[in-house]
């Protein structure tokens, strides 16, 4: 796991730990500082609506969606049709590991 100290990245994959939405996924969108990012999920949590979430109330899964990434830095925004691609992507690989 990464340091709990240092700031989430751009397109990072995290587990919301705290709050409505405790237990459900969400990409970081914007880092708004040391403290707070800006997360969403495409389905229930649209980019348009994204929320601002405290960094001690998310975990982080160690995985920056590529897409996602260069989505935000090439064009400044994502679509939800990429989140929603990203956190299913993990799903399915996380779900095929613990079958095994």
């Amino acid at each position: 796991m990464k340091d709990p100290e240092s700031v989430p990245q751009l397109g990072e994959l995290v587990r919301i730990i705290k709050g409505r939405d405790k237990d459900q996924y969400a990409c970081v969108i914007e880092v708004l500082d040391s403290r707070f990012v800006r997360i969403a999920d495409g389905d229930k949590r649209k980019v348009d609506r994204a929320k601002k979430k405290n960094i001690q109330h998310i975990e982080r899964m160690d995985l920056v969606s590529p897409e996602v990434k260069n989505s935000i830095v090439d064009t400044g925004r994502v679509t939800n049709a990429k989140l929603r691609f990203a956190i299913s992507s993990y799903m399915n690989d996380n779900l095929l590991k613990e079958g095994e």
